[in-house]
């Protein structure tokens, strides 16, 4: 444990930044006029180039050791992380940018039930109200978003969301594993899983480089910065700050292409962020802040 604050503050940069990151995607996805599938197999195919190349920096001639330190349980995370990843990309296709970033939202608290039965992790009283209010969001956004998104694609964001909550229930069980090379193969996984609908060479130069910007930094930058910065901060407050992808995400969108959020979806996902606020504000500074190997 630590109060060293100039730790602290490089991490809440760092998970801030890999916030920012990921909240491109909705952007990259209306930017580049390619089908789901083919935007999902070259994004993976980017971000696991970029995972990798960290992860040879980082480990230098250990790489394939480090790889095989994966075990199972990391084979479980990326598989998860994988599946989520072809989820998340499929409700940007299916259904707004604002819907899926709210739907996202909730998983701060998502996380905490999953914990509290798989983990026996013991939830507060503030948490499960906190997740009462951010579910009562989601279904404001989803019951009166009609016209802007679609049933399907936020059924996938939801599906999308709870396999990121197994992904960090397992980091939380088995906190050893190296999370760069775990990273790096749930990229692999979801080109896998994209590869026999996609259409890989059906794309122009212009899409090469715009694909290569997406992947390098929507999901190896920022996943790279997350690892990293998410050591130094308390698990509360890692979530609320990822849970600024919710409004970041629709403002890419809206200021790029002009795609406006509808009321309800602004009067949900300002329910969410204030639960996830509210959650935080009361609880996360009580923590101490870890400083992980």
């Amino acid at each position: 444990m630590t109060d060293d604050r100039q730790t602290y503050r490089l991490g809440l940069a760092l998970v801030l930044f890999s916030t920012i990151s990921w909240s491109t995607a909705g952007y990259f996805v209306r930017l580049i006029e390619l089908d789901s599938w083919t935007l999902l197999f070259w994004r993976g195919v980017f971000g696991a180039l970029t995972a990798l190349l960290f992860a040879l920096i980082q480990q230098r001639g250990r790489i394939v050791q480090t790889f095989r330190d994966l075990g199972a349980p990391g084979l479980c995370f990326s598989l998860s992380s994988g599946l989520g990843m072809t989820a998340y990309l499929s409700a940007l296709s299916l259904t707004s940018v604002a819907h899926v970033a709210i739907i996202y939202a909730a998983l701060p608290f998502v996380a905490a039930v999953t914990a509290a039965i798989v983990l026996r992790e013991r939830t507060s009283a503030g948490t499960l109200a906190a997740s009462a209010a951010a579910f009562t969001g989601i279904v404001v956004v989803m019951a009166g978003g009609a016209g802007e998104g679609a049933l399907s694609g936020d059924l996938v964001a939801v599906a999308m969301t709870l396999l990121m909550a197994v992904m960090i229930v397992i980091s939380r069980r088995y906190r050893g594993i190296p999370m760069v090379p775990a990273g790096c193969l749930s990229a692999v996984i979801a080109a896998l899983i994209a590869l026999p609908f996609a259409h890989p060479l059906a794309v122009s130069g212009r899409d090469v480089a715009l694909l290569a910007v997406f992947g390098a930094t929507n999901m190896g930058l920022g996943l790279i910065l997350f690892t990293i910065g998410s050591k130094y901060l308390p698990a509360a407050e890692t979530a609320l700050i990822s849970a600024l992808e919710a409004p970041l995400g629709p403002f890419w969108v809206w200021l790029a292409f002009g795609e406006t959020p509808l009321p309800a979806t602004i009067a949900g996902g300002a329910l969410v962020m204030a639960a996830v606020v509210a959650h935080v504000l009361v609880g996360a500074r009580r923590q101490p802040v870890p400083v992980l190997p």
